[in-house]
């Protein structure tokens, strides 16, 4: 998969995007990806990406010359064009599977006040928010998308079976977990998970994640 960024902020990707995972997919060649600093698409001498909304209000807005220029110079056949804002549609685990099956995408990161609306209009194919708060830029949901996304590509994780059950793989939070020792403190581990029996075993862990989710994320059961 090749995946392009556009950023005021390049220099936030390094390490995140340099560690673990994404760093093996990177090495193995399952993951291109480029960030790219959109002020080296401005013409002036000040670099100017933003500017004052039409009709007043509080702050600035990034301008549409810049950001259509370099999304016209990095987009190919088939790239996928996707902004980072409070106002997308809010991520999951869905769209990231989604997400996964594209070959190209090109994240269009937000700042200050947001996007002048021909952006939104004329160059994006989707807007994504990774949850109903507001950051300083989209430089961090950018990289939450990217890693949820990486980590689904054939080849990243050690054995791709283990992002098939997990939390929100089957509309339920995971179930709950333990390793050696069988007993720590006093703590035991629920004897269901040392009998052998896998069949009862997994009915167990069903049971689990559905009480789970229930206490926790009562709204995915809706």
């Amino acid at each position: 998969m090749k995946i392009d960024v556009l950023t005021l902020f390049p220099a936030m990707f390094a390490g995140p995007l340099d560690e673990s995972i994404i760093m093996r997919a990177r090495k193995k060649s399952l993951l291109d990806l480029n960030i790219h600093q959109l002020r080296d698409w401005t013409h002036d001498r000040h670099k100017t990406v933003d500017d004052k909304p039409f009709g007043g209000g509080p702050g600035m807005l990034l301008k549409p010359e810049p950001i259509f220029e370099a999304v016209e110079s990095l987009k190919r056949e088939g790239t996928k064009v996707i902004l980072l804002s409070p106002s997308g549609r809010k991520f999951t685990q869905e769209i990231a599977r989604e997400l996964a099956q594209e070959k190209d995408l090109l994240f269009v990161t937000g700042h200050y006040e947001g996007f002048d609306e021909r952006i939104r209009e004329a160059l994006a194919d989707d807007e994504l928010s990774i949850g109903d708060y507001v950051l300083t830029n989209g430089a961090l949901p950018a990289m939450v998308v990217i890693d949820a996304v990486a980590r689904l590509l054939p080849g990243v994780l050690g054995d791709d079976a283990s992002s098939t059950d997990e939390s929100f793989s089957h509309g339920l939070l995971e179930y709950p977990q333990w390793t050696r020792p069988a007993e720590f403190r006093g703590l035991k581990v629920p004897e269901v998970l040392l009998n052998g029996n896998h069949a009862e075993i997994e009915k167990w862990r069903r049971e689990q994640a559905k009480l789970k989710t229930k206490a926790s994320r009562p709204d995915l059961l809706k």
